[in-house]
């Protein structure tokens, strides 16, 4: 059944259930008796089946593995991700992703800023006409749209040439050390 917008339902006699208080004043009978029930169809454990054990109705306990057994000494997840973070192969990652993203921005920044200063302070330079009614600023402007796909377009070329292959490695190698620390879950 659907929620009445707020009003308290009835169960045919003019009562309140006492499952589907709405109020929240006071437990019901099923709330003194330690059973909580939920007028919520997305609250449906059963109808997920999530949690459940054999059968019973009942969400069984959660059992998260430890990343050390007793007696064991090991090195905890931050650990991993810090040693790979600190390795030649993710500073050769970042350096290339640097190399190309920093000249890039630079590059694009100025461009923007140079549109900008000239439509503002050159109005003469950008009213002039090149062809028809296309003038200097409407050229720039698509160019400015131009600009924007051609670096998309080298980013996605850069990172599938020269970054994805080494940085699908080192997702790898990470996530079979951390499988090790977790004891073969991930």
């Amino acid at each position: 059944m659907q929620p009445s917008k707020g009003r308290p339902r009835t169960d045919g006699a003019g009562q309140e259930s006492p499952v589907e208080r709405l109020d929240g004043v006071g437990p019901g009978p099923a709330e003194e008796t330690g059973h909580l029930g939920y007028d919520d169809p997305w609250y449906d454990a059963l109808a997920s089946g999530w949690g459940e054990s054999a059968g019973a109705g009942v969400p069984a306990r959660e059992v998260v593995p430890s990343a050390r057994g007793e007696g064991e000494t090991g090195v905890a997840a931050a650990d991993v991700y810090l040693e790979v973070q600190r390795s030649a192969a993710f500073q050769e990652v970042r350096r290339r992703y640097r190399r190309f993203v920093v000249p890039a921005f630079v590059a694009f920044f100025a461009w923007y800023v140079a549109y900008v200063v000239a439509a503002t302070t050159a109005p003469e330079l950008m009213a002039r006409p090149v062809l028809g009614a296309v003038n200097v600023a409407l050229l720039a402007g698509l160019g400015q749209f131009l600009t924007t796909f051609l670096f998309t377009w080298g980013y996605s070329r850069h990172a599938r040439l020269r970054r994805d292959r080494a940085a699908l490695d080192l997702r790898w190698d990470t996530q079979e050390l951390t499988r090790g620390v977790n004891g073969g879950v991930s």
